[in-house]
């Protein structure tokens, strides 16, 4: 919460946090992060994180109660992106919606029965 309402660095904008790995000792934290946007927007996102990680640290040092504040450390995350880039590529090849809404499984009651004889 603290990056999208707190952090004044106007590089941070359009961040979100997907997760977080603690080091088993709490001592250091990985907080991986999706940034809308191309490559230039994501590099200076992670520059703005980065310088400031301290800030952040000790708002969580505010909320928190252990011996050590976790030292944060910023990783872009490209799942996000990736989801949306293959949900782009399989609407391109897979059939729209209205062309498969529109199939009914074959309904044989309007059909005129064969003659045996």
């Amino acid at each position: 919460m603290a990056i999208l309402t707190e952090v004044r660095d106007p590089r941070v904008r359009d961040v979100t946090v997907t997760g977080v790995e603690m080091a088993p000792d709490m001592r250091s934290a990985t907080v991986h992060v999706s940034i809308m946007g191309g490559p230039a927007r994501e590099k200076l996102a992670l520059q703005g994180l980065g310088r400031s990680a301290g800030f952040l640290q000790s708002k969580i040092a505010d909320r928190i109660e252990t011996r050590y504040t976790p030292r944060l450390r910023f990783e872009l995350d490209g799942g996000v992106k990736k989801s949306i880039e293959i949900a782009r590529m399989l609407s391109e090849v897979l059939p729209t919606a209205t062309a498969t809404d529109h199939h009914q499984p074959d309904d044989h009651s309007g059909e005129h029965p064969q003659d045996d004889a």
